[in-house]
C-alpha cells in the first residue's frame, strides 16, 4: 500500500476529474444558458477597410477636413456677441456630398426651443419668488443663433434650411471627392448669464463690481462630422449630450473692452499689442519656471483693473492648428498665472485665468492640477501634442481644446474646506484630461458619451494619485458604484445607451465605465497589458474619429486577451456581480486496496487528522460557489488558515463558461482553512458580500436594516 505524496506547499489548487463539474449547456434552475462567453461579432460592426478588425484606422481611414477664419466682436454692455466666419469645407471622404449640416448649439436657449417641451414637468408644492418669476412669468431667455447672413464666396445668396439646432447648406452642385467648398456666414446671440439661465458657456455677473466673467463655446456655427459610420452626425442638441466635430485650422480675432485679460485656443499672435510689458516679462519667466507657477496678472492688478470699464477695444488674434472646437474666456477680474510642464523634453504651458473670489484657492492648485494632468495623461496615452492647456473659473465644468471652465472657489474669508479642494482639483483634472478625450481621441460625445467622459473618468483616477499621496477617491472605485448597479433596475440602462436617454447621467456615462476601466486593469488583465493596450487605442486614434467597436478591438488586440465577455456584460446590459459561496464540503483521504486512494466526506465539527488512520493526510476541500448575480466575473478568494496565515487565488471568469449558476472547485492544503472570503478587497462591484464568507458572516444591524429597504 503506497503512501500519499506530500507537497511542501502552503496550498494548491486543482481542478481535476476528481472533482470536475460536468458541462452543461442548462442552469441548475432549468433556464437556457444564455453563454455569456458568446463573441460580439453579432453586435459590433463588420470590420472593413476604413476600419480593421484590429481595431486600428485601415488603409482607406477618410477623415473630413474644415478650416475657420473667425472674427467676433464681444459687447460687454449688452451681453452680446456678433461674428462672422468663412468657412473651408474639406470633402476627403470618398463621396459626392449634395449637402452640408451645421451645428446651431445657441438654438438650445432659443424663444422657440423644444429643449424644454420634451421634459416632464409637475407643479411643485412651493418653489423661490426667482423661480416662480423665471418658470411662470417671465418671457423665456432669448439667446438663439440669429443667422444674418449665409452666402457663398462672392457673396452671393447660399440656400440654407434651419432645422432647431441644425442648418443644412443646400450646395450649388455637388461636391465631389477630394474637393473642397466655401462659405460665410454671420449671425449674434445674446449671452445667457450661465449662473441663471444654466449652460456650457456665458457669462456670471458679479454684482458688488458690476464686472462680468465670460467663458465663451459653442458661439458660432460648426460643421458637423460625416463619416462612413454614421453618414452625418446630425441628432439635435437637446442640452445634455455634447458634440461631434471635425478637426480644421481656425484663425479667429476677438474684439473685447481694452482693459479685458482673456485667454483661448490657439497661439496668440499679438502678444505685443495686447500685454504690457511687465505682463510679458512675467509671461517670459513663467515659460521657464518648472517648479512653481508665475503670476503674470496679480490680483491687486485686476482689481485696479476691474474698475475701469474702458470704452475702447483691443483685438486679440489667435491661431490654432488641428483642433475640433474653439473656446475662450475674457474679463477684466481675471488674475493671470502660469508654469511650464516638461512633456518629454518638450515645454508645453499650463496657465490659469481666475477672479479674485476663486483666490486663494485657484492660486494654490489650478494650474498646478492643470500641470500634473498633462504629465500623468501623456504617460497613460500619448505627448500632450498642443503648446498650452488653460483652466478658467468658470464655475461650471466644461472642456474644449487647449482650455476648460471649472468650479471651485473659498469662502468669503479665503479659507475652503478639504472637500472643497478636491472638488475643485478632481474637476480640473477632468476637464483639462478631456483635451485627450475627446479633443484629440475623438469620439462621438452625442452618441456614446461613455467613450470620453467613461474613460477619462478612469484616467482622471490615476492623475489624483499621482497629485497627491493618498488622494480620496470616490467614483470609478468598484465600491462605489455598487448601490447604483444594484438599483432599481427600471432606471438604469447599459452604458452602450445614448446620453440624452438616461436616468443616471453621471453613474452611467462616467463612474459605470471608469469603474469598469479600474477592474480591468486592477483584477482582469494587470496593470502591464492593460496600460499598454490603453495607449495603443490612444494612439492609433490620435486626431481621428474611433468608435466603441474600436476601443473593445484594440484592448483585445494588444493584450491578447479575449474580453467580449467584459464587454457584453458590463457595457450592454444591466447585470450586477454577485458571487458568494453556496457550500463548503470536507475531506480526508485514506489508503484503499492496492494502491487506490479514497476522498471520503467528513461530515464532523471538528477535523481530526491526527488519529492514525490519517497520519498522511492532508486537509481537502470541495467549495461551491454560485452567482446569483447576472455579471460573469473572476473569483477572488482569500483563504486562512489555523495558524493565521493567508493565501489568495483568482480564478479566471471563464470558470464560469460551461455553468453560470454556480462552479465548484477541489481545494487541497497542508494546513486547515479555517475561513475563505470572496472578494476580499472589494474589487469586483459586487452587490451582496453577505455570502461572500465562510463561516457565513452575521450580518450587522445596519445591514439588516439595509436588506429590509432595500426588499
Amino acid at each position: 500500500m503506497k503512501k500519499l505524496t506530500t507537497v511542501v506547499l502552503s496550498i494548491l489548487f486543482i481542478s481535476t476529474a476528481v472533482f470536475a463539474q460536468t458541462p452543461t449547456r442548462a442552469t441548475q434552475d432549468g433556464h437556457t444558458n444564455q453563454n455569456k462567453f458568446r463573441q460580439l461579432k453579432d453586435v459590433l460592426a463588420t470590420p472593413n477597410t476604413q476600419r480593421t478588425a484590429s481595431g486600428a484606422p485601415g488603409k482607406d481611414y477618410t477623415q473630413q477636413k474644415v478650416d475657420y477664419v473667425i472674427d467676433i466682436v464681444l459687447d460687454d454692455a449688452k451681453q452680446k456677441i456678433t461674428g462672422s466666419e468663412t468657412i473651408t469645407y474639406h470633402n476627403n471622404s470618398t463621396d459626392e456630398l449634395t449637402y452640408l449640416w451645421l451645428q446651431l448649439d445657441q438654438n438650445k436657449r432659443a424663444a422657440d426651443s423644444k429643449t424644454p417641451d420634451i421634459q416632464p414637468s409637475k407643479i411643485p408644492e412651493g418653489t423661490t419668488k426667482v423661480r416662480f418669476d423665471k418658470t411662470y412669468i417671465n418671457k423665456p431667455f432669448d439667446g438663439g443663433f440669429n443667422i444674418t447672413s449665409v452666402t457663398n464666396i462672392d457673396d452671393s445668396s447660399l440656400s440654407h434650411t434651419i432645422n432647431q439646432t441644425m442648418m443644412r447648406i443646400n450646395l450649388p452642385k455637388p461636391l465631389a471627392a477630394g474637393e473642397t467648398f466655401q462659405f460665410k456666414v454671420a449671425w449674434w446671440y445674446n449671452i445667457n448669464n450661465h449662473r441663471v439661465e444654466g449652460g456650457r458657456s456665458g457669462f456670471e455677473h458679479f454684482p458688488a463690481d458690476g464686472n462680468n466673467n465670460y467663458v465663451i463655446a459653442q458661439f458660432f456655427p460648426r460643421l458637423c462630422v460625416y463619416d462612413n459610420v454614421e453618414g452625418w452626425q446630425n441628432d439635435q442638441f437637446w442640452g445634455r449630450s455634447e458634440f461631434a466635430l471635425e478637426f480644421g485650422d481656425y484663425t479667429v480675432n476677438i474684439t473685447t473692452p481694452s482693459d479685458h485679460m482673456l485667454g483661448a485656443t490657439g497661439v496668440l499672435l499679438n502678444e505685443k499689442d495686447v500685454l504690457t510689458k511687465t505682463q510679458l516679462i512675467r509671461l517670459a519667466e513663467a515659460k521657464k519656471s518648472f517648479d512653481n507657477p508665475v503670476v503674470i496678472q496679480t490680483q491687486d492688478e485686476a482689481i485696479k483693473t476691474e474698475k475701469g470699464f474702458s470704452k475702447k477695444t483691443k483685438t486679440w488674434k489667435f491661431f490654432a492648428e488641428n483642433v475640433r472646437d474653439y473656446a475662450f474666456a475674457t474679463s477684466r477680474k481675471f488674475i493671470w498665472d502660469g508654469m511650464a510642464v516638461d512633456i518629454n523634453g518638450k515645454t508645453v504651458m499650463a496657465y490659469s485665468y481666475y477672479s479674485k473670489e476663486a483666490n486663494p484657492l485657484y492660486g494654490d492648485h489650478s494650474t498646478r492640477a492643470t500641470a500634473q494632468t498633462l504629465k500623468t495623461y501623456s504617460r497613460y496615452t500619448f505627448d500632450y501634442p498642443y503648446h498650452k492647456a488653460i483652466s478658467v473659473d468658470g464655475q461650471m465644468g466644461m472642456e474644449y481644446p487647449q482650455i476648460c471652465f471649472n468650479p471651485g472657489r473659498p469662502k468669503a474669508d479665503g479659507t475652503y474646506s478639504d472637500r472643497t479642494k478636491y472638488r475643485m482639483i478632481g474637476v480640473t483634472i477632468h476637464e483639462v484630461g478631456h483635451n485627450f478625450f475627446p479633443m484629440i481621441v475623438n469620439s462621438d460625445e452625442r452618441q456614446w458619451t461613455w467613450m470620453d467622459e467613461g474613460l477619462n473618468s478612469f484616467v482622471q483616477m490615476l492623475a489624483m494619485m499621482d497629485y497627491e499621496e493618498g488622494y480620496p477617491l470616490g467614483r470609478g472605485l468598484p465600491k462605489n458604484i455598487v448601490d447604483y448597479m444594484d438599483g432599481d433596475q427600471s432606471r438604469i440602462a447599459p452604458i452602450m445607451s445614448k446620453g440624452d436617454n438616461l436616468y443616471s447621467f453621471g453613474s452611467n456615462a462616467y463612474a459605470k465605465p471608469a469603474t469598469a476601466l479600474w477592474i480591468l486593469r486592477e483584477t482582469i488583465m494587470g496593470k502591464e497589458l492593460f496600460d499598454h493596450a490603453f495607449r495603443t487605442y490612444s494612439q492609433r486614434w490620435m486626431f481621428k474619429h474611433p468608435t466603441p467597436a474600436d476601443f473593445f478591438r484594440s484592448m483585445e488586440d494588444a493584450s491578447a486577451i479575449d474580453l467580449d465577455w467584459f464587454w457584453r456584460g458590463w457595457f450592454y446590459t444591466t447585470d450586477v456581480t454577485d458571487i458568494g459561496i453556496k457550500n463548503v464540503k470536507k475531506f480526508y483521504a485514506e489508503a484503499g486496496e492496492g494502491d487506490k486512494i479514497n476522498f471520503v466526506e467528513d461530515t464532523t465539527k471538528a477535523l481530526k487528522f491526527e488519529s492514525a488512520k490519517k497520519a498522511n493526510s492532508k486537509f481537502f476541500y470541495e467549495i461551491t460557489f454560485d452567482k446569483p448575480g447576472g455579471l460573469v466575473m473572476p473569483i477572488i478568494v482569500e483563504y486562512t488558515y489555523a495558524d493565521g496565515s493567508k493565501d489568495r487565488k483568482t480564478y479566471p471568469a471563464q470558470i464560469w463558461r460551461y455553468n453560470d449558476k454556480e462552479v465548484t472547485k477541489a481545494v487541497y492544503s497542508n494546513k486547515e482553512i479555517i475561513n475563505i472570503a470572496i472578494d476580499p478587497d472589494l474589487e469586483t462591484a459586487d452587490v451582496d458580500t453577505s455570502n461572500n464568507s465562510w463561516p457565513k458572516k452575521q450580518k450587522s444591524e445596519f445591514e439588516e436594516f439595509k436588506s429590509k429597504i432595500k426588499g
